[in-house]
């Protein structure tokens, strides 16, 4: 077999289980939309009120901070298992990344993203 034969075998298998989980509920779910189809579900409890409110941007920059930082915080995974590897120069490299990341939060910190009001 050609490579590009595996090539299209493969593209062609990542397209297939791609869009089984988009076609396969449209084929095999319930087609019956009712009033409680539409309405918000939360644990079982009857939702009072409406479901669309608004929330303050403090919770949209906080999760947007926090995002961020599980992101960084998985660069430095690899840079720990190969630690020993680099010396002085890794730990150096590593400080400054990290020093950078409290600056980061030390400018948040001051902007009062980090304040919720009552």
């Amino acid at each position: 077999m050609s490579s590009y034969a595996q090539l299209a075998l493969l593209l062609g298998l990542g397209i297939a289980l791609g869009a089984m989980p988009l076609v396969l509920p449209l084929l095999i779910g319930p087609r019956y939309k009712g009033k409680d189809t539409e309405s918000t579900y939360e644990c079982g409890v009857d939702p009072v009120g409406s479901s669309w409110l608004r929330f303050g941007i403090g919770f949209y920059v906080f999760a947007l901070i926090f995002v961020a930082f599980e992101v960084d915080i998985l660069y430095l995974f690899p840079i720990a298992l190969v630690y020993e590897d680099f010396g002085w120069r890794g730990f150096v490299e590593i400080a400054l990344f990290l020093s950078i990341l409290s600056l980061a939060v030390v400018y948040a910190w001051r902007k009062g993203v980090f304040h919720w009001a009552k």
